[in-house]
């Protein structure tokens, strides 16, 4: 497989800080971008804790094969699923002990959305609002399903999908790295084929543009330059949060 990706991030217009972090790792082809939350900087520490885990510890849970499961887990799942669980309870336990550790940090969080390219699948996971999505043969598609509030009630049909856009809650997410000794992340994987590009991104992108506004960049513009479009774009129609997208195109399967 042959793949081009880019990613960056800004702080946007309105917040001084960037609680927003990404990763990028070409040679697993493994890709995450987590979106802080907490306030006094709580929500910066949390995404850097929870992307410098996964970069730490899945060569290592994609390299030996043989590795023995932590107590109290049995290894049933593909072992790219498995690996993905496993660095995402990794993580979730990092932030939960610096949490134990500094009072000031009680509140902080993160959301979480992966990417792992392995043989001909991709392997998605995520947890919270942040979202991965597939551009294909000219047509985007939403690969994940938020965890907040305002979601829960489109699910529901209570909310219509523009009710849930303008709602004041609509930054209230039920998942996160982070808030519980235990959480599960979401894991679903697809088929790839020839220029697939997946993007992911956090919520201060896709609060400001539009699904249909994102599937015209990715439709012209290869990994570098789409990001910069995004990020731009998100800036010119506000910038009211840290903006965040990472673009992997799959240039040969």
């Amino acid at each position: 497989m042959k793949r081009i990706a880019c990613g960056d991030t800004d702080p946007g217009k309105k917040r001084a800080n960037n609680e927003d972090a990404l990763l990028l790792d070409d040679h697993l082809g493994f890709y995450a971008v987590a979106d802080g939350i907490g306030g006094n900087e709580g929500g910066e520490i949390a995404s850097r804790i929870a992307v410098e885990t996964l970069a730490k510890a899945m060569p290592d849970l994609l390299g030996e094969k043989d590795r023995t499961p932590p107590m109290g887990r049995v290894r049933t799942d593909d072992p790219s699923v498995f690996a993905l669980r496993e660095a995402v309870s990794l993580a979730n336990r990092a932030i939960n002990q610096e949490r134990s550790q500094n009072r000031g940090l009680a509140n902080m969080g993160t959301t979480l959305t992966v990417l792992l390219l392995r043989g001909n699948q991709a392997f998605i996971a995520n947890i919270g609002d942040s979202r991965a999505y597939l551009f294909r043969t000219g047509k985007l598609s939403q690969l994940t399903e938020d965890h907040s509030f305002v979601a829960e009630q489109v699910r529901a049909g209570t909310f219509t999908q523009e009710q849930a856009r303008l709602s004041t809650y609509r930054h209230m997410i039920t998942r996160a790295l982070g808030l519980a000794e235990e959480v599960k992340a979401d894991i679903t994987n697809h088929a790839l084929k020839k220029d697939d590009r997946f993007l992911l991104c956090t919520d201060g992108l896709t609060e400001m543009l539009t699904d249909a506004e994102i599937n015209r960049v990715l439709a012209v513009f290869p990994p570098e330059a789409a990001v910069q479009k995004l990020l731009a774009a998100a800036n010119e129609r506000g910038g009211v949060d840290n903006i965040t997208a990472v673009v992997v195109w799959v240039t040969e399967v």
